[in-house]
């Protein structure tokens, strides 16, 4: 039978905590079980590939090759713009033949 002072004392709290279940198969392979790859995983191989290509531009630029292809570049382009100007020179002039 219950005393008095068992029903007015509060049980003792009970200790324990929150455990996260464990990640899915989806989360942790990034495909569904019918073999579709998850949104995250494609956005984050589109990321990661964005970021290996800007890093690739980055010290691509700062090699002396790269220097020189940009100036080969330039020097190419200020070619082009002469020969252009030069052929709309001699579509303005009148055939002199």
């Amino acid at each position: 039978m219950a005393t008095l002072e068992s029903m007015t004392d509060p049980e003792p709290p009970i200790d324990a905590e929150i455990v996260d279940a464990a990640p899915s198969y989806e989360q942790v392979t990034g495909y569904t079980e019918g073999g579709v790859p998850t949104f995250d995983h494609v956005r984050d191989l589109i990321e990661r590939r964005t970021a290996t290509a800007i890093g690739a531009e980055e010290l691509a630029h700062e090699t002396q090759a790269g220097h020189d292809s940009e100036r080969a570049f330039d020097e190419r382009k200020k070619a082009a713009k002469a020969r252009l100007d030069e052929i709309r020179r001699t579509l303005d002039r009148p055939d002199e033949s």
